[in-house]
């Protein structure tokens, strides 16, 4: 935005003198809020400093009911997510395969890329990565840190692929996850992969019904009573 000119006879308004508890009031409440600023920003470098990270549990899920299979390390990293990157979307993805065939290639080193769940066409949910870690799901590392990234097993030109079972455990574990950072249930921060800024990716396609999914994600939003917790 270009700078905004005062109009005539605003200069005056600044030369009205400062009494001095007005003074030391402000400046008190100013310097508050600038420890609580620079309190919250140590917090979020601590988490970023090298060794050091929450305490972690092998084989401890996020979601409860999911099942944990490891993906291979060469497709994340490590992080103490949200104190050292914040959480604010949910990217839904399409595997363009099997769920067997997903499972498999984010446990290939070689493959640079998994997501931190999938679903599966009978609603099976399958935990590859925490969530306190950044997955290489997204194609665009600015989202990689702030997303949690959800598989789900199918072709984007095959929406029968996209099962009432699918939708139903997916749009939980959606719901929970918004529970637990606190996002918003909205089109701007449940996103599909074709919406990351540089993908050329296609998923979900347009056989994924959006009103249906945020439809049954608010519902679960209220009504469901998993903790999240392992």
């Amino acid at each position: 935005m270009g700078e905004r000119k005062a109009p005539k006879g605003a200069a005056k308004d600044t030369d009205r003198r400062i009494g001095r508890r007005a003074l030391l009031i402000g400046g008190t409440a100013a310097a508050v809020g600038s420890a609580v600023l620079a309190r919250d920003e140590l917090a979020r470098l601590w988490w970023r400093v090298p060794s050091v990270e929450k305490p972690r549990k092998e084989g401890e899920v996020d979601y409860a009911g999911a099942r944990w299979v490891a993906a291979s390390d060469a497709n994340w990293r490590r992080a103490d997510r949200p104190d050292d990157y914040g959480i604010d979307m949910v990217v839904i993805h399409v595997t363009q395969g099997s769920f067997d065939s997903a499972v498999k290639v984010f446990q290939d080193p070689g493959h640079g890329a998994a997501a931190h769940y999938i679903v599966r066409k009978d609603g099976h949910v399958t935990q590859m990565i925490r969530e306190l870690d950044v997955a290489y799901h997204a194609g665009n590392r600015d989202y990689n840190e702030r997303s949690v990234g959800i598989e789900h097993e199918g072709f984007v030109d095959r929406p029968q692929d996209f099962t009432d079972e699918m939708y139903e455990a997916s749009a939980r574990l959606t719901a929970r996850i918004c529970a637990r950072y606190d996002i918003p249930v909205d089109r701007e921060h449940i996103i599909g992969h074709v919406e990351v800024p540089g993908t050329d990716h296609t998923d979900p396609g347009p056989g994924w019904e959006w009103d249906r999914y945020l439809r049954l994600v608010r519902k679960a939003r209220g009504t469901d009573t998993d903790t999240g917790e392992a």
